[in-house]
C-alpha cells in the first residue's frame, strides 16, 4: 500500500455500504405508522426476505459491534421469543396477501442459544405466515462454543441450508485479549455436525486489527480454518468504537494494530484464502468457485444488505426483533432497540418501528452506484442514471471528490464508465463514500477505511 494513500484516505471513518442512506441517517420521522402503510401496499406475489434478531449471549466478546443482551438464564430468551412470534403476526396481518419467501437471516447474538423447539416453532410459524417454498435458503449465525448435538439436529430438520459460523482468530493470545475463548477443535466439531445434518453451506467469519493480532497469526488461523473448507469467509476490519460500545473499553487500545499494519493482516487473510483456491468477492467475502456467491459476482448480480455481500435480489427485507432493521421499495425502518420497549410496543398490538428513512429519487439513483461499485469494483454511471430517468452529467459533475480520486490514482473514469484500480481495491470504501450525500458528523460511528 502506498504510504501516500494509507496517510490520505486510510484513516477516514467510513460506513460499510450495506444499506444507503446509512443507519445514523435514520430519524423519528417514520413510525409505526407509516411502516404499516409501507407494508400493506406491498403488492402480492412480491418475493421477500425475512431477517430475525435474537439478542441474546452468554458471554460478552468485547470487539462486538452488535445489539446483544448477556444472559445466564433461558426465562428473559423464551420471554423475547413469545414477543417475537406476536410480532410476526402483527406485520404479516398488514400484508395484502401472503408473501413468497426467498431468503431467511436469523441474527444476533447467537441465534441458536433458543432451545430446538422453539426454533422449529419459529420456522414453522414463518410457514404459515409466509410462503416460505421448498428452495427457500435458511441461514443462521453461530457461536461454536455454545452449539449442542439437539440444536444441530433441529437446524437439518427445519431445513436450514446455511451456517455462519464465529471464528474470528485461533490465536490463544487473541482470544484472551477479546474475550474469546474458542479451541480449533470446537469449531470443527461443530462444522461437522452441521454436515452431517445436511447442512452443505458453511461460512466462517474472520477478523483482523485485533489487539495483539499479527500477520503470521491471522496466516495460522487461515491455515486450520481451510482444513474445515468452509464453502465461503467473512473477513472483517475491527472496528474500535468504545464510545458507543462501552465493553469495548476493556481492549487495550496500546495493542491494537496500526492502519498499515491492518492493511498487511488484511492482505496476508486474503492471499492465504485465494492460494487455497477460494475466489475474492468484493471488499471482505470469499468464496468457492462452485458457490452461488461467486457465481453471482462473475455474473454480475451480486448484492449488499445488512448481512454484507448477498445473492439475494429482493427489494424487501422485513425485520423482526429488537433492533431489526427492515427495508422496502419505500424506504427503510428499524424496531426499538431496548428490549423492554419493543417488548412493550409489540404487547400493545402496535408495530415496534422507533426510527426509519423514506427514500428520495436520488437516494436511489447513488445507491444503486454505490451497490454496483462495492461489488464489482466498477460502474456504468450512463446505465445507472438512464434507470433513473437522469443523465451522467448531473451526478458526475456534482462530485469534484471524483476528480481527485482519479489523479491519486484510485480510480480510472473513462467516459461515463467508474473502475477501481486493481491495486487500490481496498480503498473502495472510499470510492462509494463519493457518491454519498450525507457522509459528515457521523463518520466517528464508522470504522476506518483501512
Amino acid at each position: 500500500m502506498r504510504d501516500d494513500l494509507r496517510a490520505q484516505y486510510g484513516e477516514e471513518r467510513l460506513p460499510r455500504y450495506t444499506s444507503y442512506p446509512t443507519a445514523p441517517q435514520f430519524s423519528d420521522a417514520i413510525r409505526h405508522e407509516t411502516y404499516g402503510q409501507w407494508l400493506a401496499a406491498i403488492p402480492g406475489g412480491t418475493t421477500a426476505s425475512l431477517y430475525l434478531h435474537v439478542p441474546f449471549c452468554r458471554s460478552m466478546c468485547w470487539y462486538c459491534g452488535c445489539h446483544t443482551t448477556i444472559t445466564q438464564r433461558d426465562a428473559p430468551i423464551v420471554d423475547y421469543l413469545e414477543v417475537l412470534r406476536r410480532e410476526i403476526g402483527l406485520v404479516s396481518d398488514r400484508l395484502s396477501a401472503p408473501l413468497p419467501v426467498s431468503h431467511v437471516h436469523f441474527g444476533g447474538g447467537t441465534p441458536t442459544i433458543m432451545e430446538p423447539a422453539e426454533f422449529i416453532g419459529l420456522i414453522d410459524l414463518m410457514r404459515q405466515r409466509f410462503s416460505l417454498g421448498a428452495g427457500a435458503e435458511i441461514a443462521v449465525e453461530i457461536d461454536p462454543r455454545t452449539l449442542t448435538r439437539t440444536m444441530t439436529a433441529a437446524l437439518g430438520e427445519a431445513g436450514v441450508s446455511r451456517a455462519s459460523l464465529g471464528v474470528q482468530s485461533f490465536d490463544p493470545v487473541v482470544q484472551r485479549a477479546i474475550n474469546r475463548i474458542q479451541s480449533f477443535e470446537q469449531t470443527a466439531r461443530a462444522t461437522n455436525g452441521l454436515r452431517d445434518a445436511g447442512i452443505r453451506g458453511v461460512n466462517f467469519d474472520l477478523i483482523y486489527g485485533l489487539p495483539h493480532q499479527t500477520v503470521e497469526s491471522c496466516i495460522e488461523t487461515v491455515r486450520q480454518s481451510i482444513e474445515l473448507r468452509p464453502e465461503r469467509f467473512s473477513v472483517f476490519g475491527y472496528a474500535h468504537v468504545p464510545t458507543f460500545k462501552k465493553h469495548q473499553r476493556r481492549i487495550d487500545e496500546a495493542a491494537l494494530p496500526d492502519g498499515a499494519a491492518r492493511y498487511e493482516q488484511a492482505e496476508a487473510i486474503a492471499g492465504a484464502l485465494i492460494q487455497a483456491g477460494y475466489r475474492r468477492i468484493g471488499l471482505d467475502h470469499y468464496a468457492l468457485p462452485e458457490d452461488s456467491m461467486a457465481q453471482a459476482q462473475v455474473d454480475g448480480v451480486l448484492h449488499r444488505n445488512f448481512q454484507g455481500y448477498t445473492t439475494d435480489p429482493s427489494d424487501v427485507l422485513i425485520g423482526f426483533g429488537a433492533s431489526a432493521i427492515g427495508r422496502l421499495t419505500q424506504g427503510y425502518a428499524q424496531n426499538e432497540v431496548v428490549l423492554g420497549r419493543y417488548a412493550e410496543r409489540i404487547s400493545q398490538g402496535e408495530l415496534a418501528t422507533a426510527k426509519g428513512y423514506a427514500l428520495t429519487a436520488d437516494d436511489r439513483l447513488r445507491a444503486e452506484l454505490i451497490e454496483r461499485v462495492m461489488c464489482d469494483f466498477r460502474v456504468d454511471v450512463q446505465a445507472v442514471c438512464s434507470r433513473h430517468g437522469t443523465t451522467p452529467e448531473t451526478i458526475l459533475q456534482a462530485i469534484p471528490r471524483l476528480r481527485m480520486l482519479e489523479r491519486d490514482g484510485i480510480i480510472r473514469l473513462d467516459g461515463n464508465l467508474l473502475s477501481v484500480n486493481g491495486d487500490t481495491r481496498f480503498l473502495v470504501r472510499t470510492v462509494a463514500s463519493a457518491f454519498d450525500a450525507y457522509l459528515g458528523a457521523s463518520g466517528r460511528t464508522h470504522s476506518r477505511a483501512v
